[in-house]
């Protein structure tokens, strides 16, 4: 098939939303399909299937640009379309398959309504902002035949299949190196974007609590130079890591850290399990369906100082991290994704509660492919 992702959030910038589809695409088109990237255009050289969309600076967060628009007959010609994301290049893709009469899917990877808070400046215009862009949303993605999400953590009120993003466990081993064995205390990290949302500055605070560790903090982001005037000393900032170091810092550390509310399913703390690392993260969704006794352990969120016995405690217990996270492996999903794509081909004579089934849908909860 000939499947095209329309995304907003695309490199140069790095996240979540950009590895996974990387990965996704590297897959798919290891089982034979054809996959088209549709981005806003920045400081990337596009290459074989990558359309770029005309766009500007985001002046409201940096890293992050505004599509403008791009005809839909200059785009190829798709069998599938599918989303990863509700602004302007989302917006062309649904566009395009409703123009051209072909299954649409979506990806719910954001709960863009917490990002408001760190881009207005006033809290009451905020949290009126989130209050009415949630309806909109669910109104957009109600026009697609299928919405997936990694957890039940969607918040939004269409019906959905749980279907993990996934993280590729090949890729994801421990490592015969590591780049912190002449350290002689334990060395707690995190990886990810430095803004608000993640509230990487209550890692500071714990290390504050705790100088007899070592914290490495890997990122970018609009925070990072708030960090650094903060960080104490036991507290080292580092550039964005390329991907292929990734697994040899993960396995470098004693612990992975996070006291992010963002998160959708939150990579990263999976990748560093499948690398051997127990991960520490707050008590707060998606982290209560995803971080347990077998891979690591959770803190009341905000509770500094139960965040630091939590680290505490977690170093001393050894876990099998990666058998516990298998069930996230990306060959998996890719398998369930191409299900979905097939029965979309296949359901058009079908009845709405036949093809329900088929996708698996149900009338009182969310949907699973488990």
């Amino acid at each position: 098939m000939k499947i095209g992702f329309f995304t907003d959030s695309y490199f140069p910038e790095i996240d979540g939303v950009t590895y996974t589809i990387q990965l996704w695409r590297e897959k798919l088109e290891e089982m034979g399909h054809e996959v088209y990237v549709v981005y806003p255009d920045g400081d990337y050289d596009p290459g074989d299937r990558e359309v770029p969309v005309r766009s500007l600076p985001n002046p409201f967060y940096a890293g992050y640009r505004i599509p403008l628009f791009r005809r839909p007959s200059t785009l190829p010609d798709l069998d599938i379309v599918h989303c990863h994301g509700p602004a302007p290049v989302g917006m062309l893709g649904r566009y395009y398959a409703r123009k051209h009469e072909i299954p649409t899917i979506y990806t719910h990877h954001t709960p863009l309504e917490e990002y408001f808070h760190q881009n207005v400046r006033f809290e009451s215009v905020a949290q009126a902002l989130s209050k009415c862009y949630v309806p909109l949303e669910n109104s957009f993605l109600e026009s697609f035949e299928i919405v997936t999400a990694s957890t039940a953590r969607i918040e939004r009120t269409v019906n959905h299949v749980q279907l993990p993003v996934g993280i590729d466990m090949e890729f994801f081993q421990p490592t015969d190196e590591v780049w912190y064995s002449s350290v002689d205390k334990p060395v707690i990290g995190y990886s990810g974007r430095l803004s608000m949302e993640k509230n990487v500055d209550d890692i500071l605070r714990v290390a504050g609590k705790l100088p007899e560790y070592e914290f490495v903090i890997v990122g970018e982001g609009p925070y990072r130079s708030r960090l650094e005037a903060n960080a104490p000393d036991n507290v080292e900032l580092r550039d964005f890591l390329p991907r292929e170091e990734l697994p040899t810092f993960y396995s470098s550390l004693d612990a992975f850290v996070t006291a992010s509310t963002a998160d959708t399913l939150g990579l990263s703390t999976l990748e560093a399990n499948a690398c051997g690392t127990p991960v520490i993260a707050a008590d707060v969704p998606p982290f209560d369906q995803t971080i347990g006794p077998d891979n690591g352990s959770r803190f009341e969120y905000g509770n500094i100082a139960e965040m630091a016995d939590t680290i505490e405690s977690c170093l001393e217990t050894d876990r099998e991290t990666r058998t516990a996270v298998e069930r996230y492996d990306v060959r998996r999903t890719l398998e369930h994704l191409d299900h979905l794509y097939r029965s979309m081909q296949t359901s058009a004579d079908e009845t709405p509660t036949a093809a329900d089934e088929r996708w698996g849908f149900s009338e009182d909860s969310p949907g699973s492919l488990d």
